[in-house]
């Protein structure tokens, strides 16, 4: 989809779409629980179609009425042999569902897109081979074999968050008590929170041992429980850099104690908006886009903590780099770093193009408002936040889709 920018700003009220991150796990719990369980405000993006349709496939009983969905979870102890979870793009999904097969009978394939299975899974290879689980990979996607059991799990913690909250889904189901240790530095640990108190909610007793060590229970049941998801962060923050830019927005919906690791977008774009910032982004890597784009409208910034960004949708790093040098600004990308230099924005001569990823599509739209200019690959928008450009169009931005 191609979709053509005027130059101007939004104005009116938006809230916040539900939280991608909290519906996933959510979800997730529901779909565990011995019995039925309501979750609220589901959305229709992408991500969370991938989770539902994954929750099925391994015998989660899920219908919808409106924005409500009803989930009765799995049989404890249920055969899931032969079922095929379409992850799609989701790394979320992909990440949290394998262990929990892993604890079921059977054998099941997860498949989903290339650029899905190019991001590490290196952490459950090395778990599953040293627990005698089976983990294949093939053109097919990857098959997991049942034997998951207790114990003592020691990785990177610098890897993703995702592989900690995966097992912290499964292991309260197998009998024994387990600890999960992560090595080095720990980033994102605030979606390790979240993912734990989805964990209560649902009846389940986990939690940190130490500054770098988690106790899992075992022998433990999900509860239903009725529950809804917070606003989202990390989709709000395109409309924070918007209102940072001068629109007039009143966004809604967020709860400001939120555990979510994006919570502290407003205090990172006064960072950048004020000049020279240098800006970790170990605990919030899915701000990258927004905060490279508001690095190059206000006079540049130096990231750190970048490395994580190559393993996304797309190479989040050197996605930017590439249109905003269209924009009028240079990147330099490192290893482990990138630096917004200033330069003046200017209009494109040519398409900006969205590489498939819904982060860079909705940051560099957000400099389209200011510059106008026409985006290609506009269609990713959907994977976590399908209404976008409606909402834009609602708040008196100037879009027409051509393609």
């Amino acid at each position: 989809m191609r979709i053509a920018f005027k130059p101007g700003l939004p104005s009116g009220e938006v809230k916040a779409p539900p939280s991608k991150s909290d519906l996933h796990r959510l979800l997730i719990a529901a779909g565990l629980a011995d019995g039925e369980s309501g979750i609220g405000n589901v959305s229709d993006s992408d991500d969370i179609r991938a989770t539902l349709l994954c929750l099925r496939a391994l015998g989660a009983r899920i219908t919808r009425e409106g924005r409500k969905t009803y989930v009765r979870g799995i049989r404890r102890g249920e055969p899931v042999e032969g079922s095929v979870c379409p992850c799609g793009e989701c790394g979320s999904t992909l990440r949290f569902l394998i262990p929990v097969a892993a604890a079921h009978p059977g054998k099941v394939l997860f498949t989903g897109a290339d650029r899905l299975f190019a991001r590490p899974l290196s952490v459950y290879e090395d778990v599953f081979r040293e627990q005698g689980v089976p983990f294949t990979k093939s053109a097919e996607g990857v098959w997991v074999g049942d034997g998951l059991h207790s114990g003592r799990f020691a990785f990177p913690g610098d890897v993703s968050s995702q592989f900690a909250s995966g097992l912290l889904f499964a292991l309260p189901l197998l009998p024994g008590k387990s600890e999960i240790r992560l090595t080095g530095p720990i980033e994102s640990r605030p979606y390790i929170d979240m993912t734990l108190r989805a964990l209560s909610l649902f009846g389940v007793e986990a939690g940190w041992r130490s500054h770098d060590t988690l106790s899992v229970p075992g022998g433990q049941r999900f509860t239903p429980a009725d529950a809804e998801p917070e606003g989202d962060w990390s989709n709000a923050a395109f409309w924070f850099l918007m209102r940072a830019l001068g629109a007039q927005l009143r966004v809604s919906g967020l709860e400001p104690d939120s555990l979510q690791g994006d919570r502290g977008v407003g205090l990172l774009l006064e960072r950048v908006k004020a000049g020279n910032a240098v800006i970790s982004l170990a605990d919030c890597p899915d701000l990258g886009p927004v905060l490279m784009a508001a690095a190059a409208a206000f006079g540049g910034a130096v990231f750190t903590h970048t490395r994580r960004l190559k393993l996304k949708e797309s190479d989040r790093g050197a996605a930017m780099a590439q249109e905003l040098l269209k924009l009028g600004v240079p990147c330099r990308v490192e290893e482990d770093r990138v630096t917004v230099s200033a330069a003046p924005l200017r209009r494109p001569q040519e398409p900006l193009c969205g590489h498939g990823d819904h982060r860079i599509v909705m940051a560099l739209s957000v400099l389209l408002l200011v510059t106008g200019g026409e985006l290609t690959g506009a269609e990713a928008a959907a994977k976590s936040y399908p209404d976008f450009f409606d909402l834009l169009k609602r708040n008196r931005a100037v879009l027409k889709t051509l393609e």
